[in-house]
């Protein structure tokens, strides 16, 4: 049995610590002082300093915290789904062949902002020990290594900030005689922005423009860097269980093929989907760069399957690097195939692309600095302003396309309106042919989403001539907003008044009745202004009788069948979107209990 003794304190206005001394006799113990402007924690051979500016440690010990999502991890830890900290112990020093090497120089110090920066943008933990391992400090660290370092790795008391489960579970591997020192520094500024961004993120999976604003101000008020911002909310988007499921998952497939040595046509299908999933869930790209970067490389993509590389090879390496005898400009048919090529290579998540394009930016930059055409530099500056094009543009329409509450501006139109005449500058048509035939044509392009591309896609066309202001396009965008915004509460409403007040809503009399409830109760919440337009509320009720009739008649004939068609026949004709449908199977899988691996199975007719 071991007690603890707890200090707590603030070191200034950003870092607050929490100190635990654990032993059998903690409190016969004298661990701690204050010297000056520092606390000095301390046991035999050990100590560790909490200076004014940054923490100064010697002995045993190391450090360990949460992994933030999005950060580069060992591949070793990212391929562990039950890995979730951080480690480093003191002295530790990996060599080339990947083994840890320990030395007896275990003593350093580290400024509070490189604590945060390293480690944990919001809490880390540092620790030392005595009784439980002795000898020189490489062999001390060995041992630390070898009895704490796979719990230290994987206990989820760490993410919890939970210090006496932590504690518990430490000493369960400890030896009687053991002391344990744990000291855990939490960045207050950053927590107040955490909690600030997850409590507006949690309550809508959204954060409104005006929200946004405020949280700027917030980060502003407190001066808190961009990246630590934006791996603030990376972590927090993270780790909502709906962007967590579609992550790992997505991570899951990687790691398969990663260790496979090769990417199929099935798993691309089921990646391709989640990377269209998670526009819809406005999950960052970034995390999913990250984890291709780590775990996708050139190997993994079928050669055949690379004519869009070669082109880009063709076109880049031909013009750029071997042809400097002739006209070395780019004409309008290279740079169409450019593009295209980086849209193919944008739909495989194909980064090989961008590692082409950096490779010719830095052989331009070297032929330029040892005397060669600055034309060189012109075409490079082309393109690229081509791809920046392609890169918001695709951006923009993609939100627009599967996120819910995009706000759109009318900066935001004027740039689409510029970019759309850049590309059929080069040719007639092919900004639609680019941005909209591809979209329109996507499955999971929902009723409200093919609403809004249509209304950009004719809307864009009669500005420019001369029948439509951009003011007017942004108007009607804003309705079509707001009608998906309406139709989604009003569906959730109604499902819940008939799940809990009415077994049966088929005459008109009823629909009155429950429109009539309906519209006092969204009053009431401050979700409505004005009256429910009688045809939304009329689709509501149809799609949620469509609903009903897939649950309770089609979807159990699909599972027990594994009738792909039946599903892929409802899903084309009953107007509902596949993602909500998709999740409502989902939400049936788990209520009964059933294996979700099934669910895909079934799904595959789609994506196979």
């Amino acid at each position: 049995m071991h007690q603890e003794i707890r200090l707590h304190g603030h070191l200034n206005d950003t870092v607050e610590y929490f100190v635990s001394a654990a032993a059998r006799d903690a409190y016969r113990s004298y661990f701690y002082e204050v010297a000056g402007d520092s606390l000095r924690i301390f046991s035999p051979g050990n100590e560790f300093v909490l200076g004014p500016k940054g923490i100064g440690h010697r002995g045993n010990g190391g450090s360990f915290c949460e992994y933030m999502f999005g950060v580069d991890q060992p591949l070793a830890d990212l391929a562990k789904a039950e890995v979730r900290n951080r480690l480093v112990l003191y002295g530790g020093v990996y060599q080339e062949n990947f083994s840890l090497y320990f030395s007896d120089h275990t003593d350093g110090s580290l400024a509070y902002d490189q604590v945060f920066f390293d480690g944990n943008a919001i809490c880390n933990y540092f620790f030392f020990l005595s009784g439980s391992v002795a000898g020189a400090l490489h062999e001390q660290q060995e041992e630390l290594l070898r009895l704490l370092g796979r719990l230290l790795k994987r206990s989820a008391a760490v993410g919890a900030l939970d210090d006496s489960a932590l504690i518990d579970e430490l000493f369960a591997l400890l030896g009687h005689r053991s002391a344990l020192y744990l000291v855990r520094l939490v960045h207050k500024k950053h927590r107040v922005y955490h909690d600030a961004f997850q409590q507006l993120y949690f309550a809508e999976k959204s954060v409104s423009d005006e929200n946004f604003a405020c949280l700027q101000q917030l980060a502003e008020d407190l001066g808190i860097d961009k990246y630590q911002q934006e791996r603030i909310r990376i972590d927090v988007m993270y780790k909502h269980p709906d962007n967590r499921r579609i992550v790992d998952e997505y991570k899951s497939i990687l790691i398969d093929c990663y260790r496979k040595g090769r990417i199929s046509q099935l798993e691309n299908a089921r990646l391709t989907r989640l990377k269209t999933l998670s526009v819809r869930n406005k999950i960052p790209a970034a995390l999913f760069y990250t984890l291709d970067k780590m775990l996708k490389h050139d190997k993994l993509i079928d050669l055949e399957e690379q004519d869009y590389i070669s082109e880009t090879r063709q076109v880049l390496e031909g013009i750029f690097l071997q042809e400097r005898q002739i006209d070395a400009s780019i004409d309008r048919e290279d740079m169409i195939r450019l593009l295209a090529a980086k849209q193919r290579a944008s739909e495989n998540r194909d980064h090989t692309f961008e590692q082409i394009l950096l490779e010719t930016g830095k052989a331009c930059d070297e032929k330029i600095y040892a005397g060669g055409d600055m034309a060189l530099l012109e075409n490079f500056s082309y393109i690229l302003t081509y791809f920046d094009r392609f890169d918001n543009t695709s951006s923009v329409i993609n939100q627009l396309a599967f996120m819910e509450h995009v706000h759109f501006s009318e900066k935001m139109l004027r740039s689409l309106l510029g970019n759309k005449r850049a590309f059929d500058e080069l040719d007639q048509g092919l900004f639609n042919r680019m941005f909209f035939t591809g979209i329109l044509e996507n499955k999971y392009l929902g009723a409200f989403g093919r609403k809004k591309i249509l209304c950009l896609q004719q809307g864009l066309g009669e500005i420019e001539e001369s029948l439509l202001t951009l003011q007017g396009l942004l108007a009607r965008l804003e309705a079509l907003g707001e009608q998906d915004r309406l139709y989604g509460v009003l569906r959730d409403h109604v499902k819940e008044r008939i799940r809990h007040f009415y077994s049966r809503y088929n005459t008109r009399a009823e629909q009155e009745a429950l429109l009539a409830e309906v519209a006092e109760e969204l009053h009431n919440k401050g979700l409505l202004k004005g009256e429910i337009p009688a045809a939304l509320f009329r689709d509501v009720v149809v799609n949620i009788k469509k609903e009903a009739i897939y649950i309770h008649n089609l979807l159990p004939r699909v599972i027990a069948e594994k009738d792909v068609a039946l599903r892929e026949d409802f899903l084309d004709n009953s107007g509902l979107d596949r993602f909500y449908v998709e999740e409502i199977e989902r939400e049936y899988f788990e209520l009964n209990g059933l294996n979700l691996e099934d669910l895909y199975l079934i799904r595959k007719g789609l994506n196979g």
